[in-house]
């Protein structure tokens, strides 16, 4: 018996790789429908507007990390460090990785492309997004399945947000800050995820849910002294956002006499929105309003058991028929948004 082909499609957000590559990014970022859900000729306006409008400020943040974005050499670093894993498992298949990057090179059909040509018998497609959102693993997975037409037996992953290595990695990590910072006293953890609209929620998203039993995992396990919350950053646009926000999280917190550790829960890669948003400009929000001590936990990266632990989705998934959840459950009854849902 042959050797199986074995083709792991590894999908992530994307970022810049210059300073001249920003506004094209922004431009692709927000001319996705799963962003702009509008009619195409006024997303596509709004996109060109949204992108000139903030290109100069988006310049200026990436220029603080070096002028790039470091996401792709981060998700590289992960696909080296899971091939590994998995070829040391699988070792009588052939198996590699790929990265198919949603708004920036290797763009999405580059990759489909790529893997197309080492023909797979079987391809697993894992978004490196833990959480469901519509519109970060449901937009890509939207554009693999438009863009690949090769062979092979696709299965995609739908979310792994209470996966144990997920889990455990946090854990060390936001150990790790505060033991580094001399276990100091009065310490609020602040999980900090990426926000989305509250009409997303309202639709059947599962990302806030999903959110919630990461985090419930994560303290589970963790066993802080003091308490902790839940927030979401980076909200854009005039919509009414789920919330607390993280900005108001973090007043209250320095207000309330406490310690604040962020941990970013929804990003298992650093980039803009830990550098930048969480490192620089939450720090100052921080000690603007009297906080003696903000700590930030890495996120999950390279770490062995997170990598191992997805080494494990990836080798499930070979033996499922359809695309499944890493624990073979859809989600919970009422969450439309969520493919496995809507099948179930």
């Amino acid at each position: 018996m042959r050797s199986r082909r074995v083709a792991v499609v590894l999908l992530n957000l994307g970022g810049p790789d210059s300073q001249e590559a920003v506004r094209p990014f922004l431009f692709n970022l927000f001319k996705d429908p799963a962003i702009l859900p509008l009619p195409a000729p006024v997303r596509l306006g709004l996109a060109a507007l949204i992108s000139t409008s903030r290109a100069k400020s988006a310049r200026a943040n990436y220029a603080h990390m070096g002028g790039a974005s470091p996401l792709l050499a981060e998700t590289r670093a992960q696909s080296d460090a899971l091939a590994r894993v998995l070829g040391a498992r699988l070792g009588g298949d052939q198996v590699q990785t790929f990265i198919a990057m949603r708004y920036w090179r290797p763009f999405t059909d580059e990759a489909a492309a790529a893997v197309k040509a080492f023909a797979p018998d079987e391809v697993v497609v894992l978004p490196l997004y833990p959480q469901f959102s519509s519109a970060t693993t449901g937009s890509s997975l939207k554009a693999w399945a438009a863009a690949y037409d090769g062979p092979g037996r696709v299965r995609a992953v739908c979310c792994w947000f209470e996966l144990e290595g997920l889990v455990a990695a946090h854990v060390a990590r936001i150990r790790s800050s505060w033991e580094a910072a001399g276990r100091p006293e009065r310490v609020r953890v602040l999980f900090s995820a990426h926000g989305l609209p509250e009409r997303d929620i309202q639709k059947g998203d599962p990302y806030r849910w999903q959110i919630e039993q990461t985090c419930a995992a994560i303290a589970a396990k963790l066993q802080w002294p003091w308490d902790w919350r839940i927030c979401y950053q980076s909200r854009v646009g005039p919509l009414k956002w789920i919330g607390p926000s993280t900005p108001e999280a973090i007043v209250e917190d320095c207000e309330d006499g406490m310690n604040v550790l962020i941990d970013p829960v929804a990003f298992v890669s650093e980039h803009v929105e830990t550098l930048v948003e969480l490192d620089r400009d939450y720090a100052e929000l921080a000690d603007r309003h009297g906080c003696d001590l903000y700590l930030r936990a890495r996120t999950v990266g390279t770490d062995p058991g997170f990598i191992d632990a997805l080494a494990d989705v990836v080798v499930r998934a070979l033996g499922q028929a359809q695309d499944v959840r890493p624990d073979g459950r859809a989600c919970e009854p009422g969450w439309r948004g969520c493919p496995l849902q809507r099948s179930a």
